[in-house]
């Protein structure tokens, strides 16, 4: 089971490692492609018993509350992304040569002949909204296609199923990454790099080195970030085909294969006839919603994937035209008495944060959740100058407020102690006090919100509701 194909599944012993959003699907797919399989699985609630019972029906074998033995006779281990390389499972694999695969890699290996391109998306933010993008310019431009990986269909069904495709706009996670070693994109991008997941890496070079995963063996771009440098140097230690170019993007002026921003206009100079002298315009910056500076580079990388896979410049505009963004994603909920409230819940880290709060002069900012091991000094140092005040909430709230006693000293801080899910209401209304016509207030929490809510959309949701009962 090397680099190749696996053309014949029939009695080969898989283990699959965890249930889950893609473990079932991996599970189901291998049992009908002849192989037996066992899945391994930590947690033995309800949820997994019902999944476990569903599976068994199949003819699949499942072990509940034990995910770190190896069963007997695998030669394979197709494991979900989540669970982390340190694990037991996997270092017996290690001793006994038994290779890993995740469920990208497991896809990647199914394609049938002549299958769809993949046009591949990392980076620590902007993803999922990059991937849509790309997706809808690529649907503008008549192919068929879908958001799929990280989101939207799952990757394996994408591949499997019935439904033909052209190309692909694939999201990928590090962690999908670290456990595809075979994948080769048409072309790929690296949006951003900032310290994220550090938990499960161990280190931010073992982070970058998954990320840059992405860039191995494309055939015709790579695609980078020149506002962050190291986004060009994974592209400079990726092994590519031969032909294959770097294509930077940038909110400036671009230079000779590069996209970028001249005159409100959204240009391209890496896919045109004479890249020294010449530029392509595809698109307003008013055609990107929200024009937010983090959101035009995610069109601008969207868009050098869709100019690298061919799509004319007609369909890049109408793609961002037709393009609407998901919720909680600098979502503009309402103005209340000349203040605009906007919900950013999705800025889970302070790198997300740090882009949104960038997008408005006068802010006053609801912050605060799990910190995820993140610290906020650069982040505070970064938005003081912004700042008209700031409420803070969740469970970590008190490094946020001691980066801001260092760094923003002056700016009105309001403390909240609360961890019900009614602080939020509180929040809002001390936001409305400390804000004067003209700002922002702004919820980019720059943290996880499971401390009090069930996830971020429950935490934007909260927010949204809080400011229709001010306007009402």
């Amino acid at each position: 089971m090397g680099s190749g194909q696996v053309t014949d599944w029939q009695g080969k012993h898989v283990t699959v490692a965890g249930l889950g959003v893609s473990g079932v699907p991996a599970a189901k797919a291998l049992h009908g492609l002849g192989a037996k399989v066992t899945v391994v699985n930590d947690g033995d609630d309800a949820r997994a018993r019902e999944q476990a019972t569903e599976l068994e029906a199949l003819g699949i074998t499942v072990r509940l509350g034990d995910g770190d033995t190896l069963p007997d006779g695998t030669e394979l281990i197709v494991t979900a992304p989540g669970w982390k390389p340190d694990k037991p499972l996997f270092a017996a694999a290690d001793a006994a040569g038994v290779p890993v695969w995740g469920d990208v890699e497991l896809a990647w290996r199914l394609r049938k002949p002549g299958a769809a391109d993949w046009l591949a998306v990392t980076g620590t933010n902007g993803k999922t909204t990059t991937v849509q993008m790309l997706a809808s310019i690529l649907r503008a431009a008549g192919l068929r296609t879908a958001a799929v990986g990280n989101i939207g269909v799952s990757l394996l069904d994408a591949v499997l199923g019935d439904e033909e495709y052209d190309v692909l706009a694939v999201e990928l996670s590090s962690y999908q990454l670290h456990w595809a070693p075979s994948l080769r994109a048409h072309s790929a991008a690296v949006l951003n790099l900032a310290p994220d997941h550090l938990d499960w890496h161990g280190s931010m070079e073992a982070y970058a080195k998954d990320k840059g995963r992405i860039y191995e063996g494309n055939r015709v771009a790579c695609v980078y970030n020149t506002a962050d440098k190291a986004t060009e140097d994974l592209v400079r230690e990726a092994d590519v085909e031969e032909g294959c170019r770097a294509v930077g993007f940038t909110l400036g002026t671009p230079g000779p294969s590069q996209l970028g921003v001249v005159e409100g206009l959204l240009v391209d100079r890496a896919f045109v006839e004479n890249r020294q002298k010449n530029a392509q315009e595809l698109a307003e910056v008013a055609d990107v919603k929200p024009a937010a500076p983090h959101n035009i580079a995610n069109a601008l990388a969207a868009a050098a994937l869709a100019r690298a896979y061919g799509v004319p410049a007609g369909a890049v505009r109408e793609g961002l035209r037709n393009f609407t963004p998901d919720a909680h994603r600098i979502a503009h909920v309402a103005d209340v008495d000349g203040v605009a409230y906007v919900d950013d819940s999705k800025a889970t880290n302070t790198h997300a944060a740090q882009a949104s709060l960038a997008a408005y002069d006068s802010v006053v900012w609801i912050a605060g959740g799990l910190a995820k091991g993140a610290t906020f000094d650069e982040l505070v140092a970064e938005a003081a100058k912004r700042l008209r005040g700031a409420v803070l909430i969740g469970r970590d709230r008190a490094l946020i407020r001691e980066a801001l006693a260092r760094h923003a000293p002056e700016v009105p801080v309001v403390d909240l102690g609360r961890t019900d899910t009614g602080a939020m209401l509180q929040a809002v209304q001390e936001a409305r006090r400390l804000a004067r016509p003209g700002d922002t207030v702004l919820l980019a929490p720059a943290c996880a919100s499971m401390d009090m809510f069930a996830n971020y959309n429950k935490r934007g949701d909260a927010f949204a509701q809080a400011v229709r009962e001010l306007g009402a």
